[in-house]
């Protein structure tokens, strides 16, 4: 008899939280287990603004998937651009392009979620995001030109738009994303005497009214006057109504000369989900609290691609797209996997949030863990402990703890790699979301694989 193929779709911390309790509770023989992802290593997205700050190295937040003592998940390198629930079907494009099928018995969701855009003139051809490796060290070899290019201009007019940066998102990406980079030009800027620190201005801009608002009101706002008091222009209630090339537009009409437009408004589900035609929350699949699909049989989706029902906070609540509940999903989901191989009752998913931490580069912190709110060094250490705790390896861990004490005792370095130096990368180059199957064309698919075999 065949043993049943459990198909985990994504390497983030839902799959991969899955896939490590499925290979430490199954038998070897008991079923076989497949992760599909274009990359073997699962990446530590908390930690991104800090590689595009240079603080991190980028081989340390990526944390392998393959180091495992007890590895033996397949993994197919590639993404998932459709699933057919009827025909137990996962359609993906392998990294080199060719389209495969793969069957499955038991389907795991966790493909996470993408940058939310919206139509706003230029936003796709001209602004970065914060969600790829790839783009964070983009976005440090982008900021560092920017001082090398202004540094060796003489019209004052190209110096001041290479001088302004714009982040827009309020949410913890942007808000730390910002509060990075600007120690970064800070430090830098001491390295070009030409160039007046006057002149490099960071803005953060949210449509929202407060800076993120579930860390409450006095750590929102101290965090707020952290940042101002480095000179960062917070404007909320504010969002881009134009980008340009040299210059973004405001809702409020202020018309800035700038060249660097980062993206961090928010994230939205995998366009995969949109394949599978079933009903969703928030653009979110809607599951079941132990993760199931209703109406599709060995179908579990969790994460930033599932509305799974809070049931610590009750009523209507959905678990937010954090990595802490990601991480205990995964861990229940494969729970309840087995529990159907064997026979078992599924259980549904419970945890209260632990709270949050926000790290702002050098000594700044806004943190509230189990709801004691910190700043400063204490909430520093609350930050950085809680990453450390989190990575899975203890390569990781070293790496990364190495990176942070070289980076306290040395300082900054402003290093370009040339990453992409001759191409202006955007939104569109990072983020495939144009490579996924309608559901007619998934139909299709599928139906003529099957005519043929």
């Amino acid at each position: 008899m065949a043993r049943p193929r459990i198909l985990v779709v994504g390497a983030g911390f839902a799959g991969v939280e899955c896939v490590r309790r499925l290979e430490r509770t199954l038998a070897p023989g008991e079923a076989e287990i497949a992760l599909v992802t274009p990359f073997s290593y699962q990446l530590y997205l908390p930690l991104l603004p800090q590689v595009a700050s240079g603080v991190l190295t980028p081989q340390s937040v990526a944390v392998s998937l393959r180091r495992s003592r007890r590895h033996r998940t397949r993994i197919v390198p590639g993404g998932a651009i459709g699933v057919d629930t009827k025909a137990k079907v996962c359609v993906v494009r392998k990294i080199t392009d060719e389209i495969v099928n793969e069957p499955y018995d038991y389907i795991v969701l966790a493909a996470g979620s993408v940058t939310r855009t919206f139509d706003i003139p230029g936003l796709a051809e001209n602004a970065r995001g914060m969600k790829t490796l790839a783009e964070a060290a983009y976005i440090r070899d982008h900021v560092i030109s920017q001082l090398d290019l202004a540094d060796a201009s003489h019209d004052e007019e190209e110096r001041a738009s290479r001088l302004q940066f714009v982040v827009v998102g309020g949410g913890y990406a942007g808000t730390e994303t910002a509060a990075c980079l600007q120690l970064l030009t800070t430090n830098a800027v001491k390295h070009y005497p030409r160039l007046d620190p006057k002149l490099i201005k960071w803005h953060l801009i949210d449509i929202a009214p407060k800076l993120m608002p579930e860390l409450g009101d006095k750590l929102g706002t101290s965090a707020l006057e952290i940042l101002r008091k480095r000179g960062i222009e917070v404007s909320l209630g504010v969002s881009i109504a134009e980008a340009g090339p040299d210059k973004v537009t405001f809702t409020d009409g202020r018309v800035l000369p700038c060249r660097t437009l980062i993206w961090t408004a928010g994230v939205a589900a995998s366009p995969l989900i949109a394949t599978l035609g079933a009903e969703t929350v928030r653009g979110r699949l809607a599951v079941t609290p132990e993760m199931t699909l209703p109406g599709a049989d060995g179908v579990f989706a969790l994460g930033d691609s599932a509305a799974v029902p809070d049931l610590a906070k009750g009523g209507d609540a959905i678990c937010p797209p954090t990595a802490q509940h990601a991480m205990r999903q995964g861990r229940k989901l494969a729970d309840n996997i087995i529990a159907s191989l064997r026979g078992g009752a599924l259980q549904p998913y419970v945890h209260k949030d632990l709270g949050l931490v926000v790290d702002l580069g050098g000594r700044d912190a806004v943190s509230k863990p189990l709801g004691i709110e910190l700043k400063g060094l204490p909430a520093q250490a609350a930050a950085r402990g809680y990453h450390w705790a989190a990575l899975r390896t203890n390569v990781a861990k070293t790496r990364v703890m190495t990176n942070w004490l070289l980076n306290a005792i040395a300082g900054d370095d402003f290093v370009r790699t040339g990453f992409q130096a001759r191409k202006q990368a955007t939104l569109r180059d990072f983020e495939y979301t144009d490579a996924y199957l309608s559901p007619e064309e998934l139909r299709a698919h599928v139906a003529g694989v099957g005519t043929r075999s």
